[in-house]
């Protein structure tokens, strides 16, 4: 089957579903629901599981068509670490009797997903992570604290890497869980940043009692599979699904045309310069966005990453000179959880303040730029001295 003949196919499915499923008369979420059983959801996944083993640049296409019926969708910026890590985590990993479990809740957005990785004293060496898990029958109890939790205050689920082996070195005792938010024993405490939003969160478990059905991988293998979806969480991270002058680039640019008597040459070329790079960027992560819905998210995605950091922190600093004195104001230091759903009605403070983040996130710059120096350039690897001592003898 031919691409045009697949999405012709694709599309005459929609108009079907849309005629059985009213858009206007029917439930959001069980309109989202029905959308996933009849595979529209991810194309490109298997049948069963929101997709129908399709290619999938027709992603794109199925998005556009339930969006000009004026269906809902997902609201996929309220779940991110859902969909951009979580999935492709469950679709490799889970046994075939859990995929659909999680799968078809976190897709139409009813639960979401955070992730129990970085700890106080294992953040970018995420290996060395000290959190424990001691077996105790078909379960494991995971003591430890985890910070920098993204959405951990909203979810239902939690993707958790705990040590199950402190003998062997710090990348061979790891291992994988889903952790149920809602356990006994676990602990959410709000962590207030810059803007004044609490939009993180520090994590304590306190004997967490977590199933081993709930492992992913073999046991102290756990690295293997965060790394995957590390991988998938830069390219959600530097590659997201934007439209041209979506995102960081569209507030610039909707900036100045609206300040014309602002205008000078300097200024002018800063802000296509801008623009040019925002559009390029845009254009090449589109390639990385197929292979993480394919399920091969590689080292390439560290350079979305370290691209989006460095232009989203750019185009924000353009944005505050040139909104001038005004573009200084910023007083809204309450504490408080993030709207998400307010991003339009920010002032340009906010922006510049939020965007410093985005060069720590996910993997700081430094991180990214040894990733793509070592498995995508080939250069020498830095020296690494702790890679063959037990995780227990390592100095702290």
């Amino acid at each position: 089957m031919t691409d045009d003949t697949a999405a012709s196919a694709l599309l005459a499915d929609i108009d079907d579903f849309i005629r059985q499923h009213n858009p206007e008369t029917t439930d959001r979420i069980d309109f989202l629901r029905a959308r996933f059983d009849a595979g529209l959801a991810w194309v490109q996944y298997p049948e069963g599981l929101g997709g129908r083993g399709l290619d999938p640049e027709l992603q794109s296409v199925v998005d556009a068509a339930f969006a000009a019926a004026g269906a809902p969708d997902n609201a996929p910026h309220r779940n991110i670490i859902g969909l951009g890590m979580a999935a492709p985590t469950i679709l490799r990993f889970a046994r075939d009797e859990d995929k659909l479990r999680w799968l078809r809740p976190l897709w139409t957005g009813e639960e979401i997903w955070c992730q129990l990785f970085s700890e106080p004293g294992a953040g970018s060496d995420l290996a060395t992570a000290a959190t424990k898990a001691v077996a105790d029958g078909d379960d494991w109890i995971v003591s430890g604290q985890k910070v920098w939790t993204s959405l951990a205050h909203e979810a239902s689920w939690a993707l958790l890497i705990a040590r199950t082996d402190p003998t062997v070195p710090k990348h061979r005792g790891l291992s994988y869980f889903v952790c149920d938010m809602k356990s006994e024993g676990l602990e959410v405490r709000p962590l207030r940043q810059l803007t004044g939003e609490a939009e993180f969160n520090e994590v304590f478990l306190d004997n967490v009692r977590v199933p081993d059905a709930n492992r992913f991988g073999e046991l102290g293998d756990g690295w293997k599979v965060t790394q995957s979806t590390l991988m998938n969480e830069r390219v959600a991270i530097g590659a997201g699904s934007t439209p041209r002058e979506g995102g960081p680039i569209g507030f610039l640019t909707r900036a100045w045309r609206e300040r014309t008597h602002t205008h000078n040459a300097a200024l002018h070329d800063r802000v296509l310069r801008l623009w040019i790079g925002a559009e390029a960027a845009r254009l090449t992560t589109a390639r990385l966005r197929q292979q993480m819905a394919a399920g091969l998210p590689g080292p390439e995605g560290s350079g979305a990453k370290l691209t989006y950091a460095r232009l989203a922190q750019e185009i924000s600093s353009t944005e505050v000179d040139l909104a001038g004195h005004e573009g200084l104001r910023y007083d809204d230091y309450t504490a408080r959880r993030p709207d998400l759903d307010e991003e339009s009605k920010r002032p340009a403070a906010y922006r510049f303040l939020r965007t410093k983040g985005n060069s720590i996130e996910g993997g700081t710059s430094e991180i990214m730029r040894n990733i793509i120096a070592e498995r995508v350039l080939g250069l020498p690897a830095e020296p690494r001295v702790d890679v063959d001592v037990a995780w227990k003898d390592l100095p702290r």
